[in-house]
């Protein structure tokens, strides 16, 4: 049955009395994969920030122990809401150093002003603005939510002066030391490639360094029983395929850092050790580019 073309109609939800902000609010909060950055969690609403006010949400992805600080505003993006945003963004994530952040503004109006504004911080904040609409449909509402600026990239944060130094009695602490070892065979595994570099304990993460200069196209995040190993590269479809056609456990590919991860089990290693170091090499290669 060929469906018929209906002309929808746009709600206003500046001007609606009922779809206000907090109608809103409350639908994201009630099941954020409505705005398209995955499968999230919903974790605060209204938080009190320090020096005052509130931010609206945040949302976490597990995955990835990622919090988004998220903001909401009705009708057109004004330069408070860009400031307000950045700032809680900023606060959050000196107080919870442990997670990544992002901050995430939703609007009905992404004007260019505000296009032109953010552009301005290209390359050192991550930022993701996404314009929703309201459409009414018969005697129902739906909500469409479209990804304006996806998340900007984050390489000139990700170097190791903006990282706290540890050591490796502090990894064998925070996970354990038999998946401390487990680190230290791929690393040795992966010689052929690695061999010119040295692990560096960092408070998040274990890099690679050469002759004390950071070059993290590897990482390794030990957890109590797996690592999760990163592999800093642009998203291909090569790549990809190599990917799904082995039996590894394969996490969300992280836009901001431009990094494929998987989740290793000591048992992974023999049967996938090729496919790893192939598409570490292309990490390496691509790192020195």
């Amino acid at each position: 049955m060929t469906m018929k073309y209906l002309k929808p109609e746009i709600i206003n939800l500046k001007s609606s009395a009922e779809y206000n902000e907090k109608w809103l609010q409350a639908r994201i909060e009630e099941d954020p994969s409505i705005i398209g950055l995955g499968d999230l969690e919903f974790r605060y609403s209204e938080k009190m920030m320090v020096g005052g006010g509130r931010l609206d949400t945040i949302l976490y992805d597990p995955e990835s122990n990622r919090r988004y600080e998220v903001e909401i505003q009705l009708g057109k993006t004004d330069e408070s809401h860009i400031i307000r945003t950045l700032e809680y963004w900023d606060i959050e994530r000196k107080r919870n150093p442990q997670y990544e952040h992002c901050a995430v503004i939703i609007a009905e109006d992404i004007t260019s002003r505000f296009l032109n504004v953010i552009s301005l911080f290209n390359g050192y904040i991550p930022f993701i603005a996404i314009q929703v609409k309201a459409i009414k449909v018969g005697d129902n509402i739906s909500l469409f939510f479209t990804k304006v600026i996806d998340e900007v990239r984050l390489d000139l944060l990700e170097e190791d002066n903006q990282s706290e130094p540890t050591d490796r009695a502090y990894w064998e602490k925070k996970s354990t030391k038999n998946m401390i070892k487990f680190v230290d065979k791929i690393y040795a595994d992966l010689a052929d490639i690695t061999s010119s570099f040295n692990l560096k304990y960092n408070k998040h993460y274990i890099g690679l360094e050469k002759e004390g200069v950071a070059n993290n196209f590897i990482n390794f995040k030990p957890r109590k029983s797996t690592v999760i190993m990163s592999i800093r590269h642009d998203k291909s479809d090569e790549i990809d395929q190599l990917l799904n056609e082995s039996d590894l456990d394969i996490l969300d590919y992280e836009t901001g850092w431009r990094r494929y991860r998987v989740r290793l089990k000591e048992s992974d290693l023999k049967s996938n050790l090729e496919v790893i170091k192939q598409i570490v090499q292309k990490a390496k290669d691509n790192s020195v580019a």
